[in-house]
């Protein structure tokens, strides 16, 4: 443990930049969540369903209805919740997703419950019709997810489980692997509401933030191929296999113009490592030159397996 906290580098300014991003996308995500989804009794899936499930039921209880504690008066708080339930999850993933991952993340899953719990109750909630506020709640949760998901974060709970899923199956949609978690938790929100409205006004939130997310990271398909023009391809060749787990294709070339030598790095990866290989680039070579393409289909080791037998 104490040679993994030796590897992890504390940079201010990534740091400043990260809280800048999960701020921003904590705001986005909390406004979705608590000022559309449950002001219209609602829930969407995730552990922010589950908390805002949680925050229904306790409070019908007499001990949460006269409590004078501030997290409890009322039920237990969503952002109160939203820890709680994350704490043994954060747990069971801790080595699936890493040590340094792990650390943002509880940044993250702090900033979060405290903007949920203290600073949306004081913000404009929305009071409308209920289909409207799951497809703009949606639509905000995922542009906030999307900013946590950029700084190679999360909110916890159900991100953790998505992407440990996702980082075993580099080819599958974030999205798509969102939707089917959270299914549970849109059936019991049915359940606690009493209607089936509550679990498909749930359903179509849930949807929609899976494909903003998508939209917004991933793009139309799930596979990129990065060709990378660099002088330092050996580094960067060695820090994209040991952070991102991709193989790398060095290719000897020439700038045709200054005659210089240069190294042509080829990496498929998934739309969602795309930002951690051109932060892990530029951090080494600022005059590099990256190209991104789509790739229709990627084929072995960490993509779809080969479906033609020799």
């Amino acid at each position: 443990m104490k040679n993994r906290l030796k590897n992890i580098k504390f940079d201010p300014k990534t740091f400043v930049t990260d809280v800048l991003f999960d701020i921003i996308g904590c705001v986005l995500y909390g406004a979705g969540i608590y000022n559309f989804a449950y002001t219209a009794n609602f829930a969407p899936g995730g552990v922010s369903g589950l908390s805002i499930l949680i925050n229904i039921l306790t409070s019908k209880l007499p001990f949460f209805q006269n409590s004078t504690i501030p997290f409890l008066h009322g039920g237990i708080s969503i952002g109160l919740a939203m820890i709680l339930i994350n704490i043994p999850i954060v747990i069971f993933c801790f080595k699936a997703l890493g040590l340094e991952f792990f650390f943002r993340s509880v940044k993250t899953i702090l900033i979060s419950s405290v903007i949920v719990d203290h600073v949306m109750p004081h913000l404009w909630t929305y009071q409308g019709s209920p289909m409207l506020a799951a497809i703009f709640g949606g639509v905000l949760a995922g542009a906030g997810l999307s900013c946590i998901y950029m700084r190679d974060s999360s909110t916890g709970g159900s991100d953790f489980v998505i992407l440990a899923i996702q980082k075993k199956n580099p080819h599958l949609s974030i999205g798509m692997v969102s939707l089917a978690v959270d299914g549970v938790v849109i059936l019991l929100g049915g359940i606690v509401y009493g209607t089936v409205d509550a679990a498909l006004y749930g359903l179509l939130m849930t949807i929609t933030y899976s494909l903003i997310i998508d939209k917004i990271m991933l793009g139309n398909d799930s596979r990129k191929l990065l060709t990378i023009i660099t002088a330092n391809g050996g580094e960067i060749s060695r820090r994209i296999n040991d952070e991102v787990a991709r193989g790398v294709t060095i290719i000897n070339g020439k700038g045709a113009y200054t005659g210089d030598d240069k190294s042509v790095l080829l990496c498929a990866c998934s739309n969602a490592q795309v930002y951690k290989v051109k932060r892990i680039v530029y951090g080494l070579d600022e005059k590099s030159f990256i190209m991104v393409s789509s790739v229709d289909a990627a084929f072995g080791e960490g993509f779809k397996p080969q479906d033609l037998k020799p």
